[in-house]
Formats: C-alpha cells, structure tokens, sequence
C-alpha cells in the first residue's frame, strides 16, 4: 500500500505493498487516531455481479481499521498489528469509481485497540462498514514505533 505523498527519495516510507497493492490501495490521509484509504474500482474488483466483492469491501476495512490505531510520527519508525476480530456490514452496491474507507480509533490500551470504519462511494452513499478489534506487536505499543529495517528483518526471520 502506498501513501498519497509518498516521494522518490529513497527513504522507506512504512508498509510494504503486496496484496494491498494488488488491490490499488492508497493511504490519502493518516493521523493519529484515523485513517483514509482510497481506491479506484477495476473490474478485477467486482464479483460475477457486477458489483465489488465482499472480499475487496473487507480487506479495505481492515486495513483502514489497523491503520488508526498504528500512525507514526518518526520519519523511518513504523508499528504493525494483527487483526483479532473483523465485523463487516455490506450496505450496497458499487460497480465503478473511487470508494473511500475512514477508520477511526474508538478505544483500547497499550497492545489491544478497536476501531469503527465506513466505507463511501464517490456521491457519498455509504457501501459498508466494520468494526475490528487489534493487537499491536512488540515494540509497537509506543507512540514511536520501531524502525523499518529491524520490522523487515523479523519478518525476513519468519520467512527463512
């Protein structure tokens, strides 16, 4: 997934992309305690219907819903989470255009968060919204975060 302001200059931004970039989904604001993601439907996104997949709506959710609870303000830090508990409310349709997600950090402590998100079509009618509950990982309960590289390095440990 990558940021809207996201710049060339070689320095790690946060997330590595993978499925979140398969699915084009792009961080356009992220504060503390909330989250915008964006993204503009494609064919690839829709169901035999004709309109998004359910799978496409909650994977949107949940990203939107971790990331209100993970912003970082130290340039080259970054916190990650896994999600405990995902609920997804699917409203309505959409077949084209721009969706918009905003998760919103409700509550929680130091490891465990909840969050409440909505999911909007670009004439604002709402499509679907969730609710998740998050566990932070070590060294992701401060405010700090840890940085990038060691993040990578125990990922690259889980991996080998």
């Amino acid at each position: 997934m990558r940021r809207i302001d996201d710049d060339q200059s070689g320095v790690p931004i946060d997330e590595p992309g993978g499925f979140n970039d398969l699915l084009g989904l792009c961080v356009v604001e992220w504060s503390a305690d909330r989250a915008v993601i964006e993204m503009t439907l494609e064919e690839k996104h829709l169901n035999r219907s004709g309109n998004v997949h359910g799978g496409v709506l909650s994977a949107l959710l949940d990203n939107a819903l971790s990331l209100s609870g993970l912003f970082c303000p130290v340039p080259g830090n970054a916190r990650r989470a896994v999600t405990l508990s995902l609920s997804t409310t699917f409203v309505g349709p959409a077949k084209q255009g721009v969706l918009r997600c905003v998760g919103v950090l409700r509550g929680g402590g130091r490891k465990i968060y909840m969050a409440s998100a909505e999911v909007v079509d670009e004439q604002g009618r709402l499509i679907a919204m969730g609710e998740g509950s998050f566990k932070r990982l070590s060294g992701s309960e401060s405010p700090d975060g840890v940085p990038i590289s060691l993040l990578k390095e125990r990922l690259k440990g889980h991996r080998e």
